[in-house]
């Protein structure tokens, strides 16, 4: 079969499509045939092996496993004999670990897929594991959603913010989205009650107290961030733009939570779990959630698609892109 193979750390020059034997599912694997599998800031640091931590799991002087791709959408191939919810042809998405979506074949344990619903395409499937696993995580078990909220997403038209905003509505809150001018209609589009232009306004001073702050960018101050909440208000940062800010929402943030009313912290990695993606898979069937794709391109430019994943980010760190860049399959 056709892969995207990597053998060492770079840029993606790196990223070569090559012929590599098809793998073979075990007793508890799906084989899936590829139609879709997105790009993800994960993706572009593993291939880079930066930050330097990425090496201590990869390989410190090469990738040991060398090849990239977690979301993916496709059909069933073949199964293993202990495997009960599938069967061939049946169309799934999920999430297949560290990497191996970027390929015409890749085999995943049954526990990280679900059947795609026939409402959305495979590339509108493969945009979602990812993304939708960390706002989901980070509005319901960090930030303890409740109806009727007043919550404000930062970063709302990125990868991660374009599903924390409809997630959020799904959960009856009402959703203010910050983003930049050529994205307020789109961030409208998809459910926001309010937007706010950042490069117009700055949301921790216009006034206006948030239940709940869930910021994709990770940007502001802790005081910022305490300014903008209501009492009692809860404010969750995933990702940072620069490694002061980091460490200042790591030790401000949870000197701020024991000495006040209002609660700012961290969002840990996302966990990657069959319930939660049966919970996605609901919204998508209900309509309530519709994945926002940027843009498409064939296995054989991945380079190319990594490379506009990572540009269209305005945060160079965090290399949020600002939606979905799947890869199709077919070389």
């Amino acid at each position: 079969m056709k892969a995207i193979v990597y053998e060492k750390y770079g840029p993606p020059e790196v990223l070569q499509l090559k012929e590599v034997d098809t793998p073979t599912p075990t007793d508890n694997e799906v084989q899936v045939k590829i139609h879709a599998a997105s790009a993800n800031p994960l993706d572009w640091h593993r291939m880079r092996g930066a930050p330097f931590l990425v090496r201590l799991e990869e390989g410190l002087r090469k990738p040991k496993m060398p090849m990239l791709g977690a979301d993916i959408a496709g059909r069933v191939e073949a199964v293993g004999k202990n495997v009960t919810e599938f069967q061939p042809g049946d169309e799934v998405f999920g999430e297949c670990g560290w990497g191996g979506g970027f390929a015409e074949y890749v085999c995943v344990t049954e526990e990280n897929l679900v059947l795609k619903p026939t409402n959305i395409t495979f590339e509108e499937a493969a945009a979602v594991p990812v993304v939708a696993f960390t706002a989901l995580q980070g509005l319901r078990d960090y930030g303890q959603i409740q109806s009727e909220q007043m919550v404000l997403i930062n970063g709302a038209s990125g990868g991660v913010g374009t599903f924390a905003v409809q997630i959020a509505k799904s959960f009856g809150a009402e959703v203010t989205g910050v983003c930049s001018t050529r994205n307020l209609d789109m961030v409208r589009s998809i459910g926001a009650d309010q937007v706010i232009d950042y490069t117009q306004e700055d949301f921790t001073r216009h006034g206006q107290h948030y239940d709940l702050i869930y910021d994709a960018v990770g940007n502001r101050s802790v005081s910022d961030y305490k300014r903008a909440l209501k009492p009692r208000g809860i404010c969750i940062i995933t990702g940072f733009t620069t490694l002061s800010r980091l460490f200042q929402h790591m030790i401000l943030g949870p000197l701020i939570s024991m000495t006040g009313n209002k609660k700012i912290g961290m969002q840990g990695v996302a966990k990657p779990n069959q319930k939660d993606l049966v919970f996605m898979k609901e919204l998508l069937e209900a309509g309530k959630v519709i994945p926002v794709i940027d843009r498409c391109y064939p296995l054989r430019e991945t380079a190319e698609a990594i490379r506009y994943q990572k540009s269209s980010s305005r945060w160079d760190i965090t290399t949020k892109p600002d939606k979905a860049v799947p890869l199709t399959a077919g070389s």
